[in-house]
């Protein structure tokens, strides 16, 4: 049998091999689609399968590939880490995949869809190559592969002006990044082999090296802020909200899903792998930047009438969930509190395959609703539940798990990240003692929010009456894309009925990061219970959960259905008033209202109404125009001025393009001068 490396290295090349025919072929499109998909999912699924087995064993595999530069090798590297962030890529890859083939039959005829399929390939292959590199040059290039096609994707629909700024946007902010993270290697690297010599690239050698608390402390927070850019944490968020819903829907779906997460990774691996044990303040600077992302990216999340904007602004809320876990997996492992640390490291590692499989399933939702109505906004949609039948119970599946709902998987994920800050004893340091508290309030006030957002981004789109100026005729999506949402909406389930399971498989990640693992503890009292640390402490069944709902759900069915009475049906109750419109219902916006008003500190929000016509009377006007812009206040006070210091300075410069040779040949003449004088 091939060795888990094995496995995903052939699948990274049948990736790379998918793209090269895809550009070949790309005349036949039907064809293109089922053949392209079908291998992508095919190799997603050998991706998934050698991870899966890598955590498992809890083994480690290296490989040298002797090309790159005289003396410079790529180095790979495959342990439990890396497996798991592999698997995940794997598992979402092969949901979307299977989805792809029947969402991409929505371009045929309008546009080629050979340039989505090569980069859709490229992209994935990035994302592979990225969490097995085991030095800096291998990486960064594999990073910058994975930026780059993921950029033309974004692109993909670039006759849209708002498409082509979120492309650029989101390659500006991720090339920003990618020079902070190559400056901190260049730091390790230099403590590893000294400065004058190249040999210290590879990441067993920065592993070894011994740094100053100061430069050790420097090269983390350029890491940090590096892979914060990729992550979507707030302040650098911005590019989020616009590549999203810019990027085809399969693709949102793994930008969002998995590609967030290889940011998350590249934390991991520098924080906890190569620098070894990290510094207090390092976990409480990732602790309290994933609090307030989390709380700010749920209140952006609430004011979103854009569906696939809401589930971005979702996913920069999530990634700080994901990151106070980190944080308290951090401080946890400075104070030698390995339990706790390995609790919170399962927490982290947990919700993300969470995030990846409801956030995956979400975007595949707001897809089909994209691909049936041609209408991403809210205010447009509306009743979808009596036309799109099997899309709405799986959407409602993703809003579930992701509003932490038993007995789907969100639940698990943040009721073990609440036993991190629960079970935490008294931590030397006022500040610390004082961040924990306000952390778990933080975080439940993220979760009830997060609620809130899931029952307005359903409730809108599916119940109700349709809402658009035209009636649209609206049909149900095809089998493929029903399968990918069906596969992943079971995940969702079954992640949260088993959790046991789960926790034992990835318990090898902790135990190579921290020194310790929850698995033992956790199955303590059988496959039933969930015990984190200790039953007296905590417990949780979410078997028996699921069996109470089934069977209070089949009670209620056997009374109210089986009865053999019929139901008589009749108009909804209209309050005596016989001329109900569809406008006379809540919409996104009157939905978002009162955390607008309450919140409104957070946003910039500009609104206004206008009278537009009156009948009669002054005192009775016939319609009104009504106007709300919301924006964060990060991108007025921190992005905002730059762009347009960026943009004047720009116009300056132009102004020395005169189109005449007599004038850049007196520009040649100046700039002699002035090198021979200062030389």
């Amino acid at each position: 049998m091939p060795s888990p490396f094995e496995l995903v290295s052939a699948s990274i090349i049948v990736f790379l091999c998918i793209s090269l025919v895809s550009a070949i072929l790309a005349n036949h499109q039907q064809f293109l689609v089922k053949l392209s998909n079908a291998l992508s999912a095919a190799a997603c699924l050998l991706a998934a399968f050698g991870g899966f087995l890598t955590v498992l064993s809890g083994s480690v595999e290296t490989f040298i590939l002797p090309i790159g530069l005289p003396d410079m090798p790529f180095y790979m590297r495959l342990d439990a880490l890396s497996g798991f962030f592999i698997s995940i890529v794997g598992l979402l890859g092969f949901f979307v995949s299977v989805y792809s083939i029947g969402y991409l039959k929505g371009f045929l005829g309008r546009r080629s869809v050979a340039p989505l399929l090569v980069f859709y390939n490229i992209f994935l292959a990035g994302m592979l190559l990225v969490l097995l590199s085991d030095d800096a040059y291998f990486f960064m290039i594999s990073w910058e592969l994975m930026a780059v096609s993921s950029f033309f994707l974004v692109f993909f629909e670039d006759e849209k002006v708002p498409n082509r700024r979120a492309a650029f946007i989101y390659v500006l902010i991720a090339h920003v990044g990618a020079v902070l993270i190559l400056l901190s290697f260049g730091i390790m690297a230099g403590f590893a082999a000294g400065f004058e010599s190249f040999h210290g690239y590879t990441f067993s050698a920065m592993r070894m090296a011994e740094m100053p608390a100061v430069w050790a402390s420097i090269a983390f927070i350029l890491a940090f802020a590096g892979f914060a850019a990729k992550a979507g944490i707030i302040p650098l968020h911005v590019w989020l909200p616009e590549a999203h819903p810019a990027a085809p829907s399969n693709v949102s779906a793994l930008m969002s899903g998995v590609m967030l997460k290889t940011a998350v990774y590249g934390i991991i691996r520098v924080g906890f792998d190569m620098m070894g044990t990290p510094q207090w303040w390092w976990g409480g600077l990732v602790l309290a930047l994933g609090l307030v992302s989390a709380v700010l990216g749920i209140l952006y999340a609430l004011m979103q009438s854009d569906i696939k904007r809401l589930l971005a602004y979702s996913s920069v809320e999530n990634i700080g969930i994901i990151f106070i876990a980190v944080g308290l997996a951090m401080v946890f492992a400075y104070m030698k509190l390995g339990t706790l640390a390995a609790l919170a490291m399962a927490a982290a590692l947990y919700h993300m395959l969470n995030h990846a499989v409801f956030k995956g399933l979400l975007f595949m939702g707001a897809g089909a609703v994209l691909h049936a109505t041609h209408e991403r906004s809210m205010e447009a949609l509306g009743g979808l539940i009596h036309k799109m039948k099997w899309t709405a119970p799986l959407f409602l599946a993703g809003c579930l798990s992701a509003s932490a709902l038993p007995p789907f998987n969100g639940f698990v994920s943040e009721w073990l990240i609440f036993q991190s800050f629960l079970l935490t004893p008294a931590l030397p340091g006022r500040l610390l003692n004082l961040l924990i508290p306000l952390g778990a309030a933080a975080l439940a006030l993220t979760v009830a929010l997060a609620a809130r957002g899931f029952v307005k981004v359903f409730g809108i789109t599916f119940l109700g009456q349709w809402r658009g100026r035209h009636d649209t005729h609206v049909a149900e999506v095809d089998w493929p894309m029903r399968a990918g949402m069906i596969m992943a909406a079971l995940s969702c389930l079954l992640l949260g009925i088993f959790p046991n399971h789960v926790i034992g498989w990835l318990d090898a990640v902790p135990m190579s990061l921290v020194g310790g693992g929850i698995g033992e503890t956790a199955k303590a009292s059988g496959w039933l219970w969930l015990t984190p640390v200790a039953a007296e402490r905590a417990s949780y069944s979410a078997p028996l959960v699921f069996v109470w709902l089934v069977l209070v759900i089949g009670v209620l069915y056997f009374i109210f259905r089986a009865r053999g009475v019929s139901i008589r049906r009749a108009p909804a109750w209209d309050c005596g008033f016989e001329k109900m419109t569809n406008r006379m219902q809540y919409t996104a916006t009157s939905m978002s209202m009162p955390t607008r008003r309450i919140f409104g500190f957070a946003f910039s929000i500009r609104e206004a109404v206008t009278v537009v016509s009156r009948r009669g009377s002054s005192l009775f006007p016939e319609k009104y125009l009504y106007r709300l812009k919301v924006r964060d206040h990060i991108w007025n006070f921190a992005y905002k001025p730059v762009s347009e210091a960026s943009f004047w300075i720009a116009r300056r410069v132009g102004k020395l393009q005169h189109g005449r040779i007599q004038i850049y040949l007196l520009y040649s003449f100046i700039t002699l001068v002035v090198l021979l004088v200062f030389s």
